[in-house]
């Protein structure tokens, strides 16, 4: 009777063994592909006119294309820090390029914690060294295009021959290679492309070199009904393009501090296969340059995606990895005039979002408004592990579904604080509905109101014209999305307007030093992911 029941033991243990096994390996892998500051409109699938990116339309036809994904604070850090915490910056301790304290909680350390091989790879821009991952492998600060230099765990750093697009994606391919088999896996794989300078490869070059680009409707944007800030901006395609932008090659006999003064000048004039440009002839032709070398970046971050997953059909992954792209900020491809991000109009408020994987309803458009405050308990969501009531966002799962949730967020709220940061941009927040957009700058006290039913490309302040502005409709709109405007700062615990102070923003910065880190030389791909699993 012993041994009988010794054997009943016996196999109800070996199927608790298996029970588990079977448990942990039907758990998704999450692969997520994040790119630097590409507009969503620069997609085919979102609807380009202006380049094709045929990987990334995989994703969108075999998955969940986000046409209102947007982000909280249109910059890399501020983003790159929600993206972790699942926080708005005013709670992660990140309003603008600010080091993120390491210490805090974030996304990783619980998928690490919860089961899951977790790695860093690629654009960091954090300023502290990784935490919650198993292996990391980062760029320090913005890192270079060419050649550039990676920092590792134990204060480590080596340099890769080559273009940062295409290592990177190389770097994750290795990581998925040698990963632990008996766990699922959680990969972030940041490209730096396509940030600026806009340093393609050389074959991206070739391939945009005789294109010539369709210009946006409001290139020539004269701000008429904007006078607050657009203005006196510094992020105009028309005249804040520097040489080192539009990759003039400077006088030979130019050294040091006079190289670099010659190459951040803004050109006025320009003479261009023997013909002296100026005025909207320059711009033109500005434009042109900006967008056929933004566009090639792009095409290296689309080709980078295609090569990954076509790893993941070869490696027999692709069934059970969830794939997700998205990236740190909007853009403005020429719109209002503009490139860049920060401002909280239409291009850069918005940003692709792109979901393929197990349960991802195929071909899906939802058409909800997420944020990235929503990804980090995503991530958790799909792991099967619980969200903490720390992080402010909601998981799209059920989106991903096909699911229409009843009670999902119908407005958006925005806060941008870099004032005036790098391109003279003026601190605001704002509310957007589904309809209309509030955008309050709050040091002048000026407001600007939109229709985007009626003005999709925000050309008309309804505030800004007297007539306008007392129109009953108008001014009941106003005070609704005013109001509104407030209830949302309180339902994001933002009442008290921290750091909206420049002198209360805190210390430390993403950008370095990185003189505490030990060079170990130049290293191929897989000699640098294997310095990580060393570690």
């Amino acid at each position: 009777m012993c041994v009988v029941a010794f054997s009943m033991i016996r196999i109800l243990f070996l199927f608790g063994i298996l029970g588990l096994a079977t448990a942990q390996a039907a758990r998704p892998n999450i692969l997520f592909i994040f790119s630097d500051d590409h507009a969503q409109h620069a997609i085919s699938a979102y609807g380009s006119k202006v380049n094709q990116t045929p990987h990334l339309d995989r994703l969108a036809k075999d998955g969940a294309r986000f046409t209102n994904s947007f982000v909280t604070n249109s910059i890399c850090t501020p983003s790159r820090a929600t993206l972790l915490t699942g926080q708005y910056s005013h709670l992660n301790g990140v309003p603008v390029f600010n080091r993120l304290d390491g210490g805090r909680d974030n996304v990783a350390k619980h998928l690490q914690k919860g089961g899951y091989h977790t790695g860093m790879i690629g654009k960091w821009h954090l300023g502290s060294d990784p935490a919650g991952f198993d292996r990391w492998i980062v760029l320090p600060g913005q890192g270079a295009y060419w050649n550039p230099q990676f920092l590792l765990p134990g204060k480590k750093k080596l340099n890769i021959e080559g273009h940062c697009t295409d290592i990177t994606t190389d770097l994750g391919i290795e990581w998925l290679k040698t990963r632990p088999q008996d766990k699922p896996f959680f990969l972030m794989l940041h490209q730096k492309a396509p940030h600026r300078a806009w340093e393609p490869a050389t074959r991206h070059i070739e391939m945009f070199k005789d294109k010539v680009i369709s210009e946006p409707e409001t290139l020539w944007d004269d701000y008429a009904t904007r006078p607050t800030a657009l203005p006196i901006n510094e992020q105009t395609v028309a005249r804040d393009l520097t040489r080192r932008d539009l990759k003039l090659t400077p006088p030979a006999d130019l050294k040091g501090p006079a190289l670099q003064k010659w190459m951040n000048e803004k050109p006025m004039e320009l003479e261009v296969d023997g013909k002296l440009l100026t005025g909207k002839e320059l711009v033109k032709w500005k434009y042109q340059k900006y967008m056929r070398d933004y566009l090639a970046c792009v095409q290296g971050v689309d080709d980078g995606v295609g090569k990954v997953l076509d790893y993941l059909d070869a490696a027999g992954l692709a069934e059970n990895t969830i794939v997700i792209y998205s990236a740190d900020n909007g853009w403005y491809l020429g719109d209002l005039g503009l490139y860049d991000k920060r401002f909280m109009y239409e291009p850069g408020l918005h940003v692709p979002l792109l979901v393929r994987g197990p349960g991802v309803k195929k071909g899906s458009v939802p058409d909800q408004f997420v944020a990235n405050i929503d990804l980090a308990p995503t991530f958790l969501d799909l792991a099967g592990l619980p969200v903490p009531d720390s992080m402010q966002g909601r998981s799209i799962a059920p989106l991903l579904r096909g699911e229409s949730p009843k009670d999902w967020r119908t407005n958006f709220y925005y806060r941008y604080y870099h004032d005036p940061g790098h391109h003279n941009t003026m601190a605001h927040l704002g509310v957007r509905t589904a309809t209309h957009k509030l955008i309050h700058y709050w040091k002048q006290d000026a407001y600007e109101l939109f229709d985007l039913t009626a003005d999709p490309n925000e050309q008309r302040n309804l505030l800004h014209s007297q007539s306008d502005a007392q129109n009953p409709a108008i001014a009941a709109k106003f005070t609704e999305l005013k109001s509104e405007l407030a209830r949302l700062k309180q339902q994001y615990k933002d009442t008290d307007d921290l750091y909206a102070d420049p002198a209360t923003w805190p210390a430390g910065s993403a950008d370095g030093p990185w003189d505490a880190y030990q060079a170990t030389g130049t290293k191929s791909v897989s000699e640098a992911i294997q310095v990580t699993v060393h570690q």
